[in-house]
């Protein structure tokens, strides 16, 4: 544990969080996702060491409330390695809300559909990514736990309870592999073109490197994208940064319905 995630766990107890089962990192236009829960401990990130400061929500803050009997913690904001030049920006956030307990990590960001059913708007469950950035956030790290098993980089189980959870609350969800790509700057539709081929169903700029991250954590991991934009040249997609915010917070809506219904599910198949 680094000086800062220790220094960051101290401020996080010292305002009445004294353990986290669940931690929710919620990306640009996503934000309200964390908006109405009850009874909420809110820490602006300029108050915790480490937190990411003036990226995707720029008044990010650590939500943490009792939902059901499960605490869970939501990250209203996150780095970027497009706004970072870091792809390991996450680590000190995700590894603090480990140190707190955290087992399950489930990670939300906008995401660009390649599929002919995949809409603005929906919602789809990752279950796998292409790292196309081609940028590890583990190099470095090889002699300190960085050679991680990605088989199951998004664990079944995580999986299961958000399906279930959409049939509490009644949100439709896809299913697909993610590509992620570095941006700033949106894919071309010759990229999108080989996104389609080598086998993804959405193309992203977020997300993948905290999955990585996350994993040699050894924690579990799952993954909830928001289709904001069809890809570059695909369904006449011709992506803007300020549509795909707008919707995102569309699809924030549904989002925020399976979140809360999420701790109400409990995991009945065996291991």
């Amino acid at each position: 544990m680094t000086e800062a995630v220790e220094q960051a766990v101290e401020i996080i107890n010292s305002r009445d969080v004294l353990s986290v089962d669940l931690a929710v990192v919620l990306g640009a236009g996503l934000g309200s996702v964390a908006d109405g829960v009850e009874d909420a401990i809110v820490i602006p990130y300029a108050d915790i060491p480490g937190f990411p400061q003036g990226h995707s929500d720029p008044d990010g803050v650590l939500v943490v409330a009792n939902q059901d009997g499960m605490n869970v913690a939501y990250m209203r904001g996150r780095a970027e390695f497009h706004e970072t030049g870091d792809s390991a920006a996450m680590a000190a956030p995700l590894e603090t809300l480990a140190m707190l307990g955290a087992t399950n990590f489930i990670l939300a960001g906008g995401v660009g559909s390649v599929r002919g059913d995949m809409h603005p708007g929906n919602l789809v469950l990752i279950t796998d990514h292409i790292n196309f950035g081609g940028i590890n956030p583990l190099i470095g790290m090889s002699a300190d736990g960085g050679f991680i098993s990605l088989t199951e980089a998004y664990d079944p189980k995580l999986f299961r309870r958000l399906k279930r959870a959409t049939l509490h609350c009644g949100v439709q969800t896809h299913e697909g592999v993610m590509m992620w790509f570095s941006g700033p700057s949106f894919e071309t539709p010759a990229e999108i073109k080989m996104a389609r081929t080598l086998g993804a169903d959405v193309v992203t700029t977020s997300m993948a490197p905290e999955v990585i991250l996350a994993r040699r954590l050894g924690v579990n991991v799952a993954a909830i994208g928001a289709v904001t934009h069809y890809g570059a040249g695909f369904q006449g997609g011709a992506p803007r940064h300020d549509q795909t915010i707008k919707q995102a917070q569309a699809a924030a809506i549904g989002m925020r319905r399976l979140l809360r219904a999420f701790p109400r599910t409990r995991e009945l198949t065996p291991a």
